[in-house]
């Protein structure tokens, strides 16, 4: 068979697997990975060798460019910190753990290549992640391990480099290489993400505007992997300025129509991934067999560095949420200080009697308030985090989701496949690296549905999320009255808004339910006062919105339902705009 032809049947296979997984209550991507096995001993299919490359630079660029657009930029900020710890001293620590071990163990086998191995088994994978999306754990932890995973490629793959090239590991250049790896993939993805905006953001045509999007990730990627940095932390950057920036640059059609390509791009590259680790596995086995005449012994030390990864990962995490639970129960103290500074602000601007020894004339006191503006919107912002913390804090139930959802998967193989040709004992590692990462993904992720229903941990209450909607439809309906009794807000030609539209709009602003007049106001169009009124109110909400959401002070997945309503009344208006 050609490649066309492989390519139809690995989208049919992707595609069924797809629709059979959640009538038989098992994730897909553990079905992909049997099938794939499978497969690759069925006696008329060829081993198979996909080349490292393919996967590194081909198909995880796309993935977790994809991914750091979807994940809420407020969320990511919060975690930071932690998501830093997990990505590089959990790295670093596992692999000089396993690397220790591994060189005891089997014979030939130096410091460095040890080193090597455990680099290759020390990142969790960010395809695996979409396992613990599906077991329905709360947001926070989901942005903790797929932050982890979107960042500890880096670490990880520096660190492979680095132990392939003895002279640099022993002289301690792989924190030189590190560092420069991180800083200036982040510069190239911060440059690539807000041009490419910048560009989309001129495009007429959502086609052309689709198209664009699909290069940015190899954009970043290309220049960050020649200059010596990480391509995948500079795909990740360039994804998160991405999809911070579309809803204000970009407009409902364009983040629409690209939302739905990138969706079944995403869908069939995620899945190709798990089948390609799964047809891999008679050719890796073939070429231990060469070699070694047993793939016995792979299995077994696959399965020791398995344990060993879940152990190491069980002493990182355990300490972690234990400082996360101190600092979440010192918020209160920290709230304490910044109202006490918030109040002072509001005393040194407020009205003259409530300044009885200097009085401020009012030109003054504009001043300053405009002055000590950015230091009044931090505080609210860290107000907001501190509420975040509190609400999702976790503990120990978490932090056994934590240890048991650090899937291995292609990255792990991938980066195994990398290992220079002459390397001692090439072929047991990939197999051990297979090990390691199928293991995981079947045994683990098998589990993690029900390890997480035993523990009880179900993500937010819905009820909670209705709540936080309506509170932020109420304060919506407040900002948007305050625009429309600005004596300067008028139609687009400069004309002032009739009082009786202006009426309208109040009420069906306060409304905000499908009553009649909310139905009337979904039926307008662009040709009439009350469509262009709709239209302004539509942009002030989106505004407002985005100030809203830098604050973080709602659920980012409230303000994506909230963004993603108003995106669709905007498409609804303009689809009856005159031709």
């Amino acid at each position: 068979m050609d490649l066309l032809e492989i390519g139809m049947i690995g989208i049919v296979a992707i595609v069924a697997v797809n629709w059979i997984a959640p009538r038989i209550g098992v994730a897909a991507p553990l079905l992909l990975v049997l099938l794939g096995i499978v497969t690759s001993f069925l006696p008329f299919v060829a081993p198979i060798e996909i080349q490292p490359e393919w996967i590194l630079g081909g198909i995880l660029p796309p993935l977790l460019y994809s991914s750091a657009v979807n994940m809420p930029a407020m969320d990511f900020r919060r975690d930071l910190r932690t998501i830093s710890a997990f990505s590089v001293l959990l790295v670093i620590g596992s692999a000089v753990v396993i690397g220790l071990v591994m060189t005891r163990l089997i014979p030939g086998v130096d410091l460095a290549t040890g080193i090597a191995l455990g680099a290759i088994l020390s990142p969790t994978d960010a395809v695996a992640t979409s396992i613990v999306k599906r077991a329905g754990v709360s947001p926070r932890l989901v942005t903790v391990l797929e932050g982890e995973s979107l960042l500890n490629d880096a670490s990880a793959l520096v660190l492979l480099r680095s132990a392939t090239a003895t002279t640099a590991l022993l002289t301690g250049m792989v924190i030189v290489d590190f560092i420069w790896a991180v800083v200036a993939a982040v510069l190239i993805g911060f440059v690539v993400g807000k041009i490419t905006l910048i560009v989309r953001s001129h495009l007429g045509s959502s086609t052309s505007n689709v198209a664009i999007s699909l290069v940015v990730p190899f954009l970043a990627y290309l220049p960050a992997e020649s200059l010596g940095a990480s391509g995948l932390v500079a795909a990740v950057a360039a994804g998160l300025v991405t999809g911070h920036g579309s809803p204000q640059r970009l407009r409902p059609q364009d983040r629409l129509t690209a939302s739905a390509v990138w969706r079944t791009l995403e869908m069939l590259l995620e899945n190709a991934i798990f089948l390609l680790m799964g047809l891999e596995l008679f050719g890796l086995v073939a070429d231990v067999r060469s070699e070694h005449g047993s793939v016995l012994t792979a299995i077994q030390l696959g399965a020791l560095a398995a344990l060993l990864v879940v152990c190491i990962r069980t002493v990182f995490v355990a300490p972690s949420v234990w400082l996360l639970a101190r600092r979440a129960r010192r918020s209160t103290a920290v709230r304490e200080r910044i109202e006490q500074i918030q109040h002072r602000l509001r005393i040194d601007v407020g009205r003259p009697s409530e300044q009885p020894k200097v009085l401020m004339a009012p030109k003054v006191r504009k001043v300053a308030a405009r002055r000590k503006q950015p230091i009044s919107t931090e505080l609210n912002r860290r107000l907001a985090d501190l509420d975040y913390l509190a609400a999702e804090a976790l503990g120990w139930r978490e932090g056994v989701v934590l240890v048991w959802a650090g899937m291995r998967g292609a990255v792990t193989l991938a980066a195994a496949q990398s290992l220079p040709p002459d390397t001692p004992q090439r072929s047991l590692l990939v197999l051990v690296a297979f090990v390691v990462a199928a293991g995981t993904l079947i045994i683990q992720g098998g589990t993690l549905g029900w390890l997480v229903g035993r523990l009880g941990l179900t993500g937010r209450d819905p009820a909670a999320n209705r709540a936080s909607a309506d509170e932020l439809r109420q304060e919506l309906v407040g900002l948007v009255g305050e625009h429309l009794a600005e004596p300067r807000f008028s139609r687009p030609d400069g004309t002032a808004f009739s009082p009786d539209t202006l009426d309208w709009a109040r009420r069906v602003m306060s409304s905000m339910t499908a009553d009649q007049e909310q139905r009337d106001a979904q039926g307008e169009d662009l040709r009439t006062e009350r469509g262009e009124l709709r239209r302004a109110v539509i942009e002030i909400q989106r505004t407002e919105l985005l100030k809203i959401r830098d604050l973080g002070t709602y659920p980012s997945s409230v303000l994506e339902d909230a963004l993603t309503q108003l995106d669709a009344d905007q498409l609804s208006l303009e689809l009856r705009a005159p031709a």
